[in-house]
C-alpha cells in the first residue's frame, strides 16, 4: 500500500479548485492510488451543515476537513481538498496535524473570477446582498510558502494538472507509473 497525503487546495470561489481537484484524482486513480475529494461545497452539505460563515464557523469546518483528510491520508489515501480555507492561520494549523501535505495556491484574478461565476455569486456579494463573502466583504488571506501556485486564469486546466503531478514526482508523493 502506498502512503496516503493530504492536497490541500486553497483559492478564491471559483478560481479551479473542483476542476483540478477532480483532474488529478482521475490521473491518480489512473496510477493506482487510493483518492477521496473532499470539496468545500459538499462538506458543507454533509459535514458542516450546522456551521455559518462567521470567522469561527469557517475555521471550524477548516478544521473538520483537515481531520477527515488525516485520518484517510495516514490510512493510505490521497485525500485531496478543494476548499476555500480562508485564513492562513487555521490552514497552517491543519498542514501542522499532517505528516504528509501539500498546500497548493489556485491563484486567479479577479476579472476570471467574474467571467466563470455562473451563479452571480461576485455580483451579489458587490451588491451586499451576500454577507461576509469571501474576496469580497471578507478577506481571503494567500499563503505564504504553498508548494505550488496555480495561475488558473493564464493556463488550461491541462497545464495545471501536468504542473501539479510533476510537483507530486519531484517530493516523492507519487511516481510517474502505477502505484506500487
Amino acid at each position: 500500500m502506498s502512503e496516503g497525503f493530504t492536497l490541500w487546495l486553497t483559492g478564491l470561489p471559483a478560481s479551479g479548485k473542483s476542476t483540478l481537484a477532480s483532474l488529478a484524482a482521475e490521473e491518480l486513480r489512473r496510477r493506482g492510488y487510493r483518492v477521496e475529494i473532499l470539496d468545500g461545497d459538499e462538506v458543507r452539505t454533509h459535514l458542516s451543515k450546522d456551521l455559518g460563515f462567521s470567522k469561527a464557523d469557517r475555521d471550524a469546518n477548516i478544521r473538520r476537513i483537515g481531520y477527515v483528510s488525516k485520518l484517510l491520508s495516514r490510512n493510505g489515501v490521497i485525500v485531496i481538498t478543494a476548499a476555500i480555507s480562508p485564513y492562513r492561520e487555521t490552514r497552517d494549523e491543519v498542514r501542522r496535524q499532517h505528516e504528509r501535505f501539500v498546500e497548493v495556491y489556485v491563484k486567479c484574478s479577479l476579472e476570471k473570477l467574474f467571467e466563470r461565476d455562473d451563479k452571480g455569486l461576485y455580483a451579489k456579494a458587490l451588491k451586499g446582498e451576500i454577507p461576509s463573502f469571501t474576496g469580497v466583504s471578507d478577506p481571503y488571506e494567500e499563503p505564504l510558502n504553498p508548494e505550488l501556485v496555480i495561475e488558473s486564469d493564464r493556463e488550461a486546466a491541462e497545464v495545471s494538472l501536468a504542473r501539479l503531478l510533476s510537483r507530486l514526482e519531484q517530493l516523492g508523493y507519487v511516481s510517474k507509473s502505477a502505484a506500487q
